[in-house]
């Protein structure tokens, strides 16, 4: 066992930018994953779940790895069985600190290995096993950068307590309220991310403790780091002895202190991006995004007139052109969402299309002005000097609505996680 002291805090390498993600070769002799095991008095635990996820990663894993046992300062047996564990597995070794924290454990694992991609889970297993293929599987052929387990996902099957199950979703909720975070679930303990990536996010975590992971997540969503999350079966463990309410206050200093480092622009992110060439699909930059825009745009308009025409003999002008206004902002949103501005996946699809019918809400008073305004002016106004004014309306809303979605429904710093999946 390595006995490891404080962690050192270190400056990001260089490059300026992450190099091009890239897969990994098929064929290798070095382990391709190391999956770190954080320990604190898991003297019951740790044997049993270690000999099984040994088995399940040599009949299922299909490149070399390795597993870390890191073990936090432990008082009991642990340590020990942790250093037979190691002389009896070849793919097993063992880290000993001398403080606790999880954070503490994983920031010195990640630190000192060179695979090439890092993963940990807890020590009870709750999570399926079966996930953890599909977790790292992204990391190994360059897709993506993080890989995190969710509970929260329409897939994913859980068994837990009531208590439990209140505190994760409002905790999450908390974070998508105040850091305005993409990811679905923060502190579920199955989490990856390649070494490259590791190497420049590590020295910019501060926290040693549970809110580790969070930060974390919420610095490589900042810096437009590509997240895959993996809906998973997980149970919940009744003998789980972490302190609900010391960590839950902890994590609230850590939104505070992270909430204040953002709002002040304090984080630095050099060194975090990825490659220009290695840019996620579908997120061109300005030029495309209004070729696309515009695109999307005249099916738009050609949809609405054709709408208006249909509606307005039963209904009337005011109300056909805000239901062939409300139709066509809806697939306008969900276009545009995919094809401009690159998101993919259903995270944050609702609040999008929130956003976009309140941009909906300024089209429509600009087009119903407009229609109201050539009724006053021309009562007996032909058809097509109806349908005139309204084009024209409808493309000064267009570019109001381009400037809006660019700003505020789908700011750069959303759009740089378009690769996720859920």
């Amino acid at each position: 066992m390595t006995n490891t002291g404080p962690i050192a805090v270190t400056e990001p390498l260089a490059p300026d930018r992450l190099p091009l993600r890239t897969p990994l070769p098929a064929h290798q002799r070095e382990p391709v994953l190391d999956v770190v095991v954080p320990v604190f008095n898991e003297e019951r635990d740790l044997e049993p779940s270690v000999r099984r996820l040994h088995a399940h990663l040599r009949e299922t894993f299909p490149y070399p790895f390795r597993i870390t046992v890191a073990d936090n300062a432990s008082t009991d047996e642990t340590p020990r069985i942790a250093a037979r564990l190691a002389a009896e597995l070849p793919e097993v070794q063992g880290l000993r600190l001398a403080e606790k924290g999880r954070g503490r454990a994983l920031h010195t694992a990640w630190s000192s290995s060179r695979a090439p991609v890092l993963a940990y889970l807890d020590v009870d297993l709750s999570t399926d096993l079966k996930a953890l293929l599909p977790l790292v599987a992204p990391l190994i052929s360059g897709h993506s950068d993080i890989a995190i387990g969710t509970r929260l996902a329409r897939g994913s099957r859980v068994v837990r307590g009531a208590r439990r199950e209140v505190v994760s979703r409002c905790y999450n909720a908390l974070l998508r309220s105040t850091l305005a975070v993409g990811f679905s679930d923060a502190q579920c303990g199955f989490k990856a991310v390649r070494r490259d990536v590791a190497e420049r996010l590590l020295p910019l975590v501060q926290d040693s403790g549970w809110f580790f992971d969070t930060e974390l997540l919420v610095i490589a969503e900042r810096a437009g780091l590509r997240i895959h999350e993996v809906p998973v079966d997980w149970v919940d463990d009744p003998d789980s002895r972490v302190d609900i309410l010391s960590t839950a206050l902890a994590d609230l200093r850590g939104i505070l202190r992270i909430g204040r480092a953002l709002a002040r622009g304090t984080l630095p992110m050099a060194g975090l991006r990825r490659s220009a060439d290695d840019d996620p699909p579908g997120g061109p930059g300005l030029a495309g995004q209004l070729l696309r825009f515009a695109a999307v745009g005249t099916v738009s308009t050609v949809a609405y007139v054709m709408l208006y025409a249909l509606l307005r003999p039963p209904t009337g002008p005011q109300a056909a052109n805000a239901l062939a206004l409300l139709i066509c902002a809806v697939a306008n949103t969900a276009a545009n969402r995919r094809l401009t501005f690159g998101l993919r996946g259903p995270g944050g699809a609702m609040r999008h299309q929130a956003k976009g019918l309140l941009v909906f809400g300024i089209g429509l008073a600009l087009t119903s002005g407009a229609l109201a305004t050539l009724h006053q002016v021309a009562p007996g106004a032909e058809r097509g000097t109806e349908v005139g004014v309204l084009v024209t309306a409808n493309l000064a809303a267009t570019l109001l609505r381009f400037l809006l979605f660019r700003a505020w429904v789908f700011p750069a710093r959303r759009r740089g996680a378009g690769g996720r999946t859920a």
